[in-house]
């Protein structure tokens, strides 16, 4: 498991680049919280990227609900 920490990102440091880089001032009582939902949007996107797709799978064109 020490694998993953080690790909892991500084969440931290993401949520202060990205707010830099598009002018958000993230005030500092709510910064920490900024950083947590992205460690739960972390979690979440890994387990998609690790869902197994068969390479037969084709990327849909059009979204139809």
């Amino acid at each position: 498991m020490s694998d993953d920490k080690e790909k892991q990102p500084d969440l931290a440091a993401t949520v202060d680049c990205i707010a830099a880089t598009i002018g958000l001032e993230i005030a500092e009582p709510h910064r920490q919280g900024v950083i947590d939902n992205f460690e739960r949007i972390a979690a979440l996107a890994s387990l998609v990227m690790a869902f197994p797709l068969p390479d037969e799978t084709e990327i849909s064109q059009i979204f139809v609900p």
